[in-house]
């Protein structure tokens, strides 16, 4: 593709600029989906199970909210300390990198040149490229290359945090408002047509974003839901006859 993004002085390529930002891109990818897809199919077995047991819209509509805000939570926090872990090891990754650069540098370049001979260079134009970067920015040449970090751009918890409690809050909505104002009589069959139709669109949004096929993003996101809603339904059914 030759089309060119930048200023004359630094022109840059499509690919370039997707290299640029496909780390972060997919990093909240993860987390907005994740929360998103959770928020639909968690709710959404939450009032099935309990309308399978009970038709009070009233303690149908308990129960969801009830599923929301504990699952946006739990979401947002599980993120929360998974990211900070993360964060917590790339620094200690870094800082131990920065150790070495300053008691063997010449190791360290060494080190350099041969994964770049491991990656396709000739070991000369290796030993250049190692030389050049580390006179540049030796810290950064040895987290990309060894780790796959940039120094400047390590991963936010609370960006990951809310982007998953707002996912997920966004997709319980859809089965909680769905059983608060549909008519009891198509509620349930309402509710999985919803739900599909929801799992359906963020299974093609993420693939689409994440450059992956859409077919089979969508089958799984929709197969999961409807299993869940299935079986929680099942459940509620079975303890509505039972135990009611």
């Amino acid at each position: 593709m030759s089309t060119e993004i930048g200023t004359d002085e630094q022109p840059r390529h499509f690919h370039d600029d997707i290299g640029d930002h496909v780390g972060t891109r997919l990093n909240w990818l993860r987390a907005a989906v994740l929360g998103a897809n959770d928020g639909i199919v968690s709710t959404a077995g939450v009032v099935m199970g309990v309308a399978g047991a009970t038709d009070d819209r009233g303690t149908i509509v308990i129960a969801g909210i009830a599923a929301l805000t504990a699952g946006a939570l739990s979401m947002g926090t599980g993120e929360y300390v998974s990211v900070s872990t993360q964060r917590d090891s790339e620094k200690s990754i870094l800082e131990l990198e920065a150790t070495e650069l300053r008691q063997m540098p010449e190791t360290e370049e060494r080190e350099l040149a041969k994964m770049y001979v491991e990656k396709g260079l000739a070991p000369e134009t290796a030993k250049q490229v190692a030389r050049e970067l580390t006179e540049h920015d030796a810290l950064r040449a040895h987290a990309d290359i060894e780790f796959g970090i940039d120094p400047d751009n390590l991963t936010n918890p609370w960006h990951a945090a809310w982007a998953s409690m707002v996912a997920f809050t966004v997709g319980a909505l859809l089965p909680l408002l769905i059983v608060a104002f549909v008519p009891d009589a198509v509620r349930v069959l309402v509710t999985v047509l919803s739900v599909v139709l929801a799992l359906a669109l963020t299974g093609f949004v993420s693939a689409r974003i994440g450059l992956s096929p859409r077919l089979p993003a969508v089958v799984r996101n929709v197969a999961g839901g409807l299993l869940a809603m299935g079986v929680t339904y099942a459940i509620g059914a079975f303890a509505g006859i039972h135990l009611g």
